[in-house]
């Protein structure tokens, strides 16, 4: 570690043997039944776990990541690229192994939960104080993430419900509340899936800010573009294992060629 840090490589997160087990019930005895209910508290008491059905969504991964790089997640769906963000986030346990992160890693998904019946502005404003901004710096920043976002170039929409807002619309201004802050460590998930060329554009140029301002992003994304354009290199899972690590190029030649994409 002292070496590492000697030549300028600070690990912002480490991944050390990360098994990820869901528990899905697989039901009987029906919804609302007190007595089924009771049997399956007994047999919980019991260490069974009759009905239910594990999932082993990532499967021994390990991997050091630094400070400054840009990393990308490829994979088939369901591969495990997702579970494991959620892990490194802390929103998930281990079932086996460890996960080291310095500093507090930052989440952002297309599926994030911003507050429907809130306007946008009240969501800009919310948002920037959950990732520990001041109610200041959410007041200096707040026009350049409306602008950044682009989701008041056909009108006024920032005044409006977010309900009323299209997955796109609602996509961008997570990304833009996110990249308003420097972070130790960003993980986005497919969130420059979003949007026409020109945001994805922005989002790329912001993302390498990021890594220069000495932050580590992970992006998970189906689009090898996207890949090589912002990563510099890549973590290929399948059936949740680590298949290769390595340059983006490297990686993206392997997968395209094994998988057609």
């Amino acid at each position: 570690m002292a070496d590492l840090i000697e030549q300028g490589r600070i690990p912002t997160v480490i991944a050390d043997d990360v098994h990820i087990v869901y528990r899905v019930n697989g039901g009987g005895g029906g919804k609302g039944n007190a007595t089924a209910a009771l049997s399956r508290i007994l047999r919980r008491d019991k260490g069974e776990e009759r009905g239910v059905r594990k999932v082993h969504a990532v499967r021994g991964v390990s991997f050091t990541a630094y400070r400054g790089e840009a990393i990308g997640l490829i994979g088939t769906n369901g591969s495990g690229k997702s579970t494991l963000l959620r892990a490194i986030a802390g929103l998930l346990p281990t079932e086996h192994g460890k996960v080291f992160t310095d500093g507090q890693p930052s989440l952002l998904g297309v599926n994030a939960a911003l507050m429907n019946d809130l306007t946008g502005e009240r969501n800009v404003i919310l948002g920037g104080l959950a990732m520990g901004m001041s109610r200041e710096q959410v007041r200096e920043r707040y026009q350049s993430i409306v602008d950044f976002s682009g989701i008041n170039e056909k009108g006024d929409f920032i005044t409006l419900p977010m309900r009323t807002y299209s997955s796109g619309m609602a996509a961008r201004l997570r990304f833009s509340i996110a990249a308003a802050k420097d972070h130790d460590v960003l993980m986005i998930d497919e969130a420059l899936a979003t949007g026409d060329r020109k945001f994805q554009i922005r989002s790329e140029a912001r993302i390498r800010e990021l890594r220069k301002e000495a932050g580590t992003v992970f992006l998970v994304s189906h689009s090898n573009k996207s890949i090589r354009d912002t990563c510099d290199r890549v973590l290929w899972l399948e059936r949740g294992e680590l298949l290769m690590d390595g340059p983006t190029d490297e990686v993206l030649k392997a997968y395209e060629k094994e998988t057609g994409k």
